[in-house]
């Protein structure tokens, strides 16, 4: 990220400031992070999904791709240092498991999207996902075909899964049918729409920690500790790097890391946020009635016959 990277942020429809219930407001709800890349959810929503599981949720991560384009060495060597990043990430934010689906990295569009979304449709039913969280399918200026593949294959997901004719040989086998109920779509190129900006500043050194994970790539994981380790073969430090590798890399992110972060939150009087495109249930179709709207009126009109 650099200077005036969200410069050309949009919104669309009223935008909600979102902060911390302590109240665990989420008990048992289920959270599925779909990310393409290990860097993809600690820089765009690691202080959101910290928050979400303080609030109660259960959240599991789907790996769509094997990063295989990204990391030191070999192309085994990158697969692997990648998965190991990405076990570190979900331990660092309570994140109960991880599913690897394996497709090759910057090569999503050489892959069926109907195979794609069959495996998010299991997994969705298998997990009972209350709540997505992944790419904007629509978003502008996506360059990188891992990132939008991924996003349409959610967004159709989503839907589908609760759609027991679809994929029945799933629900004959247990699996009962399950729509994703709301969804969260990342803000990750200039003129991304947003409509939902969350406080994290309750929980930055949760953000910090899930970036830091990111050692095989990104723009943070690994640069304190090298920082650090020029800095003395010239005959100086930075304190504030702190003595161990750990630290720098993390305090590294501290200074450098989350400027956007705190440009995000200034408009909306926060020290640190994160922008989201928020879908909250009811989804593409806000204007029917749901159920429990349904039998309110039933309670009060219905007469007898």
């Amino acid at each position: 990220m650099h200077d005036g990277w969200f410069a050309e942020d949009t919104t669309h429809g009223p935008v909600k400031v979102d902060t911390f219930d302590p109240s665990r407001p989420h008990e048992g709800k289920v959270l599925g992070i779909v990310q393409a890349h290990a860097d993809d959810m600690p820089l765009c929503s690691g202080g959101l999904v910290a928050k979400l599981v303080a609030e109660g949720y259960k959240a599991f991560i789907i790996q769509t791709t094997n990063d295989e384009k990204c990391g030191a060495g070999s192309v085994a060597d990158a697969i692997k240092s990648n998965e190991e990043d990405v076990e570190a990430l979900a331990k660092s934010l309570d994140i109960e498991d991880v599913f690897n689906l394996g497709y090759r990295n910057h090569r999503q569009d050489e892959n069926a999207i109907i195979e794609q979304r069959c495996r998010l449709i299991f997994l969705f039913r298998h997990l009972r996902v209350d709540t997505v969280m992944s790419f904007h399918p629509w978003a502008k200026w996506e360059e990188n075909p891992d990132h939008y593949i991924t996003g349409y294959a959610v967004e159709s997901a989503c839907w589908i899964a609760g759609a027991a004719r679809s994929f029945p040989e799933q629900v004959q086998a247990g699996l009962a049918p399950h729509g994703v109920k709301d969804k969260y779509y990342w803000v990750m190129r200039p003129g991304s729409p947003y409509n939902h900006v969350t406080d994290i500043s309750p929980f930055l050194d949760k953000k910090i920690e899930s970036m830091a994970t990111n050692k095989s790539q990104g723009p943070a994981g690994s640069h304190g500790r090298r920082l650090k380790e020029r800095l003395a073969n010239q005959g100086l430090q930075l304190p504030e790097l702190g003595d161990d590798d750990e630290m720098a890399d993390r305090q590294y992110i501290r200074l450098f890391g989350l400027e956007e972060n705190k440009r995000m939150g200034e408009p909306y009087g926060l020290e640190y946020a994160e922008y989201h495109y928020y879908f909250p249930p009811g989804g593409t179709f806000p204007w029917m009635a749901t159920g429990e709207r349904v039998e309110e009126y039933v309670k009060v009109h219905a007469v007898k016959i």
